[in-house]
């Protein structure tokens, strides 16, 4: 890109310095999803979830056989 003036870089840096800093937010964000997946709690939750589920379908295949 080819700028006329001083201010158009300055615009483009200003613009390109904006951006990194939301994309570092956003990857902070992101940091603390991961955070709080693993958590022993919420792994916890997870396999109950998927117990009860497995569950109900060993009871449902049981009751039809």
């Amino acid at each position: 890109m080819q700028y006329n003036s001083f201010k158009e870089i300055e615009l483009d840096l200003k613009k390109l310095s904006l951006e990194r800093q939301i994309l570092i937010e956003e990857l902070k964000v992101q940091k603390h999803n991961v955070a709080e997946d693993l958590k022993p709690y919420n792994w916890i939750n997870w396999a109950l979830k998927f117990a009860r589920k497995y569950g109900a379908l060993l009871l449902i295949k049981k009751i039809f056989k």
